[in-house]
């Protein structure tokens, strides 16, 4: 059981017959009365963010996931297939089960799925990912001062802001948290 001074950011709990983890708390002392807890929780299930109030000193059931390297092979359609890199065991998880992570997901990439009681509830991804550029308006020379970004489509589809003198075929390293670029590799 885990008290509400134990939770933090990311920890998954088992509340009203569903399997939540925290997105972020914050500790509440009103002038008279007791502590309260404001939590923002995604149902790892459906997707769904809710916020809840509860009284300081209440408990929760920790959840506990599983965690299993898996490498991506391929997609068709709807289907995104994974393979086991432990047990070479083959599985197919729907793309509401893959979420944006699919923005990132490329041939032989290895991620981590995320399993509770044996059934899938989607994947993590590293906190970043290296991808090639695969078209980018040529920057204008000497503007580069400015900070200005323009738009550069990557090998899997995805669209991020990029600085001016990123060109067509570099490859770059984006941050999976924020879809943002981080630097030229």
């Amino acid at each position: 059981m885990i008290n509400t001074g134990d939770l933090r950011r990311g920890l998954s709990i088992l509340l009203d017959n569903g399997l939540w983890t925290v997105l972020e708390f914050q500790h509440i002392k009103m002038g008279r009365g007791s502590a309260q807890v404001r939590l923002k929780l995604r149902n790892l299930r459906t997707g769904t963010i809710v916020e809840r109030t509860f009284q300081a000193g209440e408990r929760f059931q920790r959840a506990v996931l599983q965690r299993r390297p898996v490498q991506f092979l391929y997609a068709s359609g709807e289907l995104y297939h994974f393979m086991d890199t432990e047990t070479y065991d083959q599985s197919a998880l729907g793309a509401d089960l893959v979420g944006p992570a699919k923005n990132y997901l490329k041939d032989g990439m290895t991620v981590e799925l995320l399993m509770h009681d044996d059934e899938p509830l989607g994947i993590d991804l590293p906190p970043s990912v290296e991808l090639r550029v695969t078209y980018t308006e040529p920057g204008i020379k000497g503007d580069t001062a400015t900070g200005s970004t323009k738009p550069a489509t990557l090998e899997t589809g995805m669209t991020v802001q990029v600085p001016l003198f990123v060109k067509t075929d570099d490859v770059i390293r984006v941050d999976t948290r924020t879809d943002s670029y981080l630097e030229r590799v």
